[in-house]
């Protein structure tokens, strides 16, 4: 069967061709952003994006980013640490946990299980909640506020910025009784990929940016266009807590929210928070991929990098599956236009989109399965400088 070539300016209307070796063109500032805004070794914030970073290595002590480290956003579901930290206080020496609780913690730290922290919320007294925090000065927590009165029951409208986010990360890892501790990062080293909620694929930013170890608490709030997971992946619905259309307030909380946090290497040696905001109508794809480039252009000591090269794709929910043909079984669907990391490729099954057919397949490791090279973001049918599969497969 002839195969054609799939020229880029072919592609120009519906992608950016993006194979990446090296990150974006440094960006100076986070444009809009409130704070004070400090310097930085390597982040690279992507045009349109708004974003506070803090990096801090644990093993000097020393911060290795800070940019609009103090600015505010909306915390999104980074607060559930928060509604987590408040249910374990004072819990005892043996800090057992009720079953029906840790049914409900489990969840909401793993897969960011909104009904769990809206229980907890609404039976454990709201702001008072953030109020309790704030006032542990072993917490250490300066720019974090309660949700404004009018939106009193929106948890993710809590403010909190990437500095705090971090002093909680040392709170939990440095000075928390050692059973919070263990609970805690246990459940966000178990992060499933599958958000528990609205099916948001969740392996941005860190966990998409280094290989193993790491524990990760992300965030996600308002409009986006189809963020969809899982092998019965559907259009997924707005997180509860931006389902109102709310006024403008000293905190952004209208413009699509995206947060990546949590922890990098042996020991947690490295904390990172990467909170950011994106342009109204922004798809998930653009959001996932532009939080992914920042993230991967950070100064993250102990982190590693997984071997592959990144390439943008196109199509919408394209499937990858667990073999290189399209009755193989469907592991997950890409949000549309996402970035990917392409560990080699491999002959398979003849796809066809007219007027383009294609054999080659590429693997991701980050997905463990593989998609069709027809919807990878390159001219040729065989993706450059990408190895082939070996056998057995990777």
């Amino acid at each position: 069967m002839r195969m054609l070539l799939r020229g880029a300016a072919a592609l120009a209307a519906v992608v950016t061709v993006a194979s990446l070796t090296s990150g974006a063109a440094a960006h100076p500032r986070a444009e809009g952003a409130p704070g004070t805004i400090k310097s930085s070794a390597a982040a690279q914030i992507p045009p349109g994006v708004t974003a506070g970073v803090a990096v801090f290595d644990r093993q000097t002590g020393t911060f290795t980013e800070q940019v609009n480290d103090s600015a505010q956003f909306r915390s999104a579901s980074v607060v559930k640490l928060l509604l987590a930290l408040d249910f374990l206080w004072g819990r005892g020496p043996d800090y057992v946990i009720p079953a029906a609780d840790r049914a409900r913690l489990e969840p909401m730290l793993r897969g960011s299980d909104d009904d769990a922290a809206n229980h907890y919320w609404s039976t454990y007294g709201g702001s008072a909640i953030i109020k309790r925090m704030l006032d542990r000065p072993e917490v250490g927590l300066r720019d974090t506020v309660a949700p404004p009165a009018e939106y009193a029951g929106f948890w993710g409208y809590t403010a909190m910025s990437a500095r705090d986010t971090v002093a909680v990360y040392r709170y939990i890892l440095e000075k928390a009784p050692a059973p919070v501790r263990t609970f805690v990062m246990d459940n966000l080293r178990r992060s499933t990929r599958c958000s528990a909620t609205d099916h948001f694929d969740q392996h941005f930013g860190i966990a998409g940016s280094f290989d193993r170890p790491w524990a990760v608490k992300q965030g996600w709030s308002g409009k986006f266009a189809k963020g969809t997971c899982g092998s019965q992946a559907t259009p997924a619905a707005t997180p509860a807590e931006s389902a109102a259309a709310p006024r403008a307030a000293a905190v952004d909380l209208t413009r699509p929210a995206l947060h990546t946090t949590g922890t990098v290497g042996a020991n947690d040696r490295t904390i990172v928070a990467v909170l950011t905001l994106h342009a109204t109508g922004t798809t998930y794809g653009k959001a996932y991929t532009d939080i992914g480039r920042l993230t991967r252009s950070l100064n993250v000591p102990g982190g590693v990098r997984p071997a592959g090269t990144w390439f943008g794709t196109w199509g919408e929910l394209v499937n990858v599956r667990r073999g290189p043909a399209t009755g193989d079984e469907r592991i997950t669907r890409l949000p549309a236009g996402v970035e990917v990391l392409v560990g080699c490729q491999t002959r398979g099954e003849v796809v066809s989109v007219p007027p383009y057919t294609n054999d080659w397949w590429a693997y991701l490791p980050q997905y463990g399965g593989y998609i069709s090279n027809i919807y990878i973001s390159s001219p040729d049918n065989r993706l450059p400088n990408v190895p082939e599969c070996g056998s057995p497969r990777p």
